[in-house]
Formats: structure tokens, C-alpha cells, sequence
């Protein structure tokens, strides 16, 4: 018989995963504090307009904050888009996995770490060296498409992970299209 340490492990692990699968599937997306749409900035409409945004209106939805709007140039901007990212992952990491997809869910945490860091570490190179944010922000997406994988592979029904993991897409899709756009108005800085 297994130690009671272990079956409350186990017991543990498996209400948090058959709680994942009752939560709604709804993007983290910041509110604002108004009942009418803010209109967005002319830096925020170039921006989702980009060739690398995967879905503009989540952009134009998700950057739809005063504090994204009152944006003065693309450094600000793209760190305030890092900030949401951030906080995206945060928030998918904080929800549960289940015992069968044990190893798959131990991907996706580790996917998850690495995007908040990166995101957090992105907003510093987006002044000092836009190309290295650039590449920074593309691994990410390659993390996240790496949990997804594995969670196929495991055949993990996580439906609000698959939903954060749609989300990570779209931010690291304006990431990348934030640290394109950088690089292309600094060319000889870098």
C-alpha cells in the first residue's frame, strides 16, 4: 500500500486537473474601467494591422487599456505588450493539471516559466537591442508550441490550457511584430 503522503499527492493532483476542466475557456484581457470601446491609438491600429499578427481583433481587444492607448512611441508600446504577456502566462500557469498527463502538464509549467521570463526580459531589450527581443520573443512561441504538443500527444482534454496557449500565440505574434517594427525604425542603431 502506498503512504498516505502519496495518496494525498495523487488525490491532490487529480481534483486540481478535474477542476481545469470545468473552467470556462475566456481570454485574460485587461478591462477597461468604461462602458464604451476605447478608440485605439494609430501605434495600436499599425500595429494589429502587421503582417505577423495571428488575430487583430484579439490585438485591437487586448490593447484596448488607457494605459496601451496613451502610449507615446513603439518602446512603450512594446513594453506594455510584454507587461500583458506576462501576466497571461502568469495566469494560464496558475491553473491545475491531472495525474495522467503528468509529464505533458511539467512541459506546459515549464513553457509557461520561461514565457514570463522572457516576456519580462523582452521589455528590457526592446530599447538596448530590438533583434535579440525579436529572437527572444519567436522562442517563446516555440515553448508554448511545445506544451501543445505534448498535451496532444498525451491526449489531455485542458481546455483552458489550450485557450492560454492560443493567447500566448497572439501575444508572441505582437511581440514579434512590436520588435520587427523597432528594428525597422532604428536600422543603424543595431
Amino acid at each position: 500500500m502506498a503512504p498516505p503522503n502519496q495518496i494525498c499527492l495523487v488525490v491532490v493532483i487529480f481534483l486540481s486537473i478535474f477542476s481545469l476542466s470545468s473552467l470556462p475557456t475566456s481570454a485574460i484581457i485587461p478591462k477597461a474601467n468604461v462602458s464604451l470601446p476605447i478608440p485605439s491609438s494609430q501605434l495600436v491600429e499599425n500595429l494589429c494591422n502587421g503582417k505577423a499578427i495571428q488575430n487583430r481583433r484579439f490585438c485591437l481587444k487586448a490593447l484596448s487599456t488607457h494605459e496601451v492607448i496613451a502610449a507615446m512611441d513603439t518602446t512603450q508600446l512594446g513594453t506594455l505588450i510584454m507587461k500583458l504577456g506576462a501576466v497571461n502566462a502568469k495566469a494560464t500557469l496558475n491553473k491545475p493539471g491531472s495525474p495522467q498527463a503528468l509529464k505533458a502538464l511539467n512541459c506546459c509549467v515549464e513553457a509557461y516559466k520561461y514565457a514570463i521570463l522572457s516576456f519580462e526580459m523582452v521589455s528590457s531589450e526592446l530599447v538596448e537591442d530590438p533583434q535579440t527581443a525579436n529572437y527572444d520573443v519567436a522562442v517563446i512561441g516555440t515553448e508554448i508550441a511545445n506544451c501543445e504538443k505534448e498535451l496532444i500527444n498525451a491526449k489531455v482534454q485542458a481546455p483552458r490550457l489550450l485557450a492560454g496557449n492560443r493567447f500566448m500565440k497572439y501575444y508572441v505574434s505582437m511581440g514579434y511584430e512590436i520588435t520587427s517594427t523597432l528594428e525597422l525604425e532604428n536600422p543603424n542603431e543595431y
